[in-house]
C-alpha cells in the first residue's frame, strides 16, 4: 500500500467509523455453519442426521429470515469524504478472499461424507443442499471479484465459481447483464408476470449464449480465434472441469449425487436472487433508441441488515448497478429506490412459488410505476393477462 492510500485509510478512519467493520466477517460464517452442520451429520445421534445434512435450506429459509425480521433494517450511509479510504482499505476485500479456502473446505469435508458406503442417496442429496448453499453464495463472492480490475480477482472469482461450474457468470455479470440490466434484452432481468421457473431456463441458456458472445467479439477485437490461449471463458471451464475431475478421482462415483445436488442447488439459490432484485423493472428508450443510464430505481431495493452482513450487502442493489465499481462497504441506501417488503432470505422460497410470489410483487411493480403498464418490463407470455387483470381493476377503481 502507497503512501497516497495509507493517508486515505488513516483519514477514513479518523472521520468515520463503520459500525459493521468487525460484522462483516459473518460472510464467513456460512461455510463454518456448513462445517458445523456436515460434523454434526458425521458425530451426531443417527436419529439427528438428517436434520443437520438438511440445514443449509433450514438458516436459508428460517433462521436468516427471522433474524432480519427481529434486528430489522439499517439505511445509514458512509459519508462521501469516507468513500475513498473505505475503498482503499484492504480489510474488506481479505474478508470476501477469505471465504474462498473456507468454501473449498466444506466442499472437501461434505463429498467425504457422502461418499461413504453408509450414507443414503437420500443424505447424499440433503449434504449437496448443505454444501450448495455455501456455493450459491460464493456465486456472490465471486459477483465482488467480478467487478474489480485485477487479474487476480477475477481468477479467484473463477475459483469461487469452479465447484458450481458457473464460469461464464464472470463474463456475462459485468459486460452483459450490467450493460443490458432492466431492458427486455436481458436473460439475467426477470419480467413482469415471468413465473421463476419460465425465468431459470430463459437465464440459465441466455447468460451462457451471452458469455460466449462477449468473450468472442473481445477476442475478435484483438484479431484471435474464439480458441485460443487468452480466452478467459476457457479458463473458467478449465479450472472447474479440474475442479470436478479431482473430486471423482478422490472420492469416485458415490459422491456424484452430492456434486450435481450442490450445483444445482448452488445455481438455483443465485438465479432466485437474480430474479427478485429487477422483476419487473424497465429502463425507458430515449428517442435515439438508446436505453437510459442506469438508475437506482432500476433495481429492487433491501435494508435488512442480517441479509446484507452475510451477502456483502447485494441488497443495496440500486446503488450497485447505478454505481457497479463500488465495493460492498460502500454501497448506499436510496430512499427513491423501489423497495422489497423482506430480504432475501425472506423472498427466495415465495419466488419457487409463482401464485404467492404473484400476490408479494405484482402490485408493487404496478404501484412503482404509477398505474402505468406501458413502463413495465413485462413478459410476453403473459402481457394480455397482465393488461386484462390491470385494466380491470382500473376500471373498479
Amino acid at each position: 500500500m502507497n503512501m497516497h492510500t495509507q493517508l486515505d485509510v488513516a483519514q477514513a478512519t479518523t472521520t468515520f467509523k463503520d459500525k459493521k467493520r468487525h460484522l462483516w466477517l459473518l460472510g464467513l460464517a456460512v461455510p463454518a455453519i456448513a462445517m458445523s452442520g456436515l460434523a454434526g451429520y458425521q458425530f451426531g445421534p443417527k436419529k439427528t442426521k438428517k436434520f443437520f445434512a438438511s440445514f443449509g435450506p433450514l438458516f436459508l429459509h428460517g433462521v436468516i429470515p427471522t433474524l432480519d425480521k427481529f434486528i430489522g433494517e439499517d439505511t445509514e450511509n458512509p459519508p462521501v469524504e469516507a468513500i475513498a479510504g473505505l475503498e482503499a482499505d484492504p480489510y474488506y476485500a481479505r474478508i470476501v478472499k477469505l471465504y474462498i479456502p473456507l468454501q473449498y473446505a466444506a466442499n472437501l469435508y461434505g463429498a467425504y461424507l457422502a461418499s461413504r458406503k453408509d450414507t443414503p442417496v437420500a443424505d447424499q442429496v440433503l449434504l449437496g443442499t448443505l454444501v450448495g448453499m455455501v456455493n450459491g453464495i460464493a456465486i456472490n463472492t465471486a459477483h465482488e471479484l467480478s467487478h474489480k480490475t485485477g487479474r487476480l480477482e477475477h481468477y479467484l472469482s473463477h475459483l469461487a465459481l469452479a465447484p458450481s461450474g458457473y464460469n461464464h457468470f464472470r463474463i456475462e455479470h459485468p459486460y452483459g447483464h450490467h450493460r443490458r440490466v432492466a431492458t427486455p434484452e436481458d436473460p439475467a432481468s426477470s419480467q413482469f408476470g415471468e413465473s421463476f421457473w419460465k425465468f431459470l431456463p430463459r437465464t440459465v441458456v441466455g447468460s451462457f449464449k451471452s458469455a460466449i458472445e462477449i468473450e468472442k467479439n473481445r477476442l475478435e477485437r484483438k484479431k484471435l480465434p474464439f480458441f485460443c490461449k487468452e480466452n478467459e471463458l476457457i479458463h473458467g471451464w478449465a479450472m472447474s472441469a479440474v475442479y470436478h475431475a479431482a473430486m471423482l478421482s478422490k472420492f469416485g462415483l458415490r459422491s456424484v449425487p452430492f456434486q450435481l445436488t450442490q450445483a444445482a442447488y448452488a445455481i438455483t439459490l443465485f438465479e432466485s436472487v437474480n430474479y427478485i432484485e429487477h422483476y419487473g423493472l424497465k429502463r425507458e428508450k430515449k428517442a435515439n433508441g438508446q436505453y437510459e443510464r442506469t438508475l437506482p430505481e432500476h433495481s429492487w431495493n433491501n435494508n435488512n441488515v442480517v441479509t446484507n452482513l452475510f451477502l456483502y450487502q447485494l441488497q443495496r442493489h440500486s446503488d450497485h448497478h447505478a454505481n457497479p465499481t463500488r465495493s460492498f462497504q460502500t454501497l448506499r441506501h436510496f430512499e427513491d429506490a423501489p423497495q422489497l417488503p423482506a430480504g432475501y432470505g425472506a423472498m427466495i422460497l415465495p419466488a419457487f412459488i409463482p401464485s404467492w410470489w404473484s400476490k408479494i410483487m405484482d402490485d408493487r411493480v404496478v404501484q412503482h410505476y404509477l398505474g402505468n403498464l406501458d413502463r413495465i418490463n413485462v413478459y410476453p407470455e403473459a402481457k394480455q393477462k397482465m393488461l386484462d387483470k390491470y385494466t380491470e381493476q382500473q376500471d373498479v377503481a
